[in-house]
């Protein structure tokens, strides 16, 4: 390897100085190329997480996502309500390793909830 890697860039350069039209034609086709290759991967082979952010209930016009919302505000109620008597019992010193365990669950259960997974 007697050209490094910096001289090879120089060469290149040096090359698109030289030569303006045939870099600028090369360009466009590898733009153009990589352009229909993306819409062709949008179109046939659509990516599954591209679509997973909901609208917020205030701008959905759909009753399932306010009624989804509505739903998970019920379940977050619930784990607070869970974690209350826990705390309580964690207050008087009852706590078990179970009681830990099933925090850490409610802990994560109401994460999930609120940011809408």
């Amino acid at each position: 390897m007697e050209t490094t890697l910096k001289e090879k860039g120089q060469k290149w350069l040096q090359w698109a100085v030289q030569n303006p039209k045939k870099f600028f034609t090369y360009s466009m086709i590898l733009l153009s190329v990589s352009f229909i290759g993306s819409l062709i991967q949008g179109i046939f082979f659509p990516s599954e997480t591209a679509f997973k952010i909901r609208p917020p209930v205030l701008y959905s016009k759909s009753k399932t996502t306010q009624n989804l919302t509505v739903i998970n505000d019920k379940e977050m109620g619930k784990i607070v309500n869970e974690l209350k008597v826990l705390k309580v019992k964690r207050d008087q010193n009852a706590l078990k390793k179970e009681d830990s365990l099933r925090i850490d669950y409610l802990f994560n259960q109401y994460q999930k909830l609120k940011n809408g997974h």
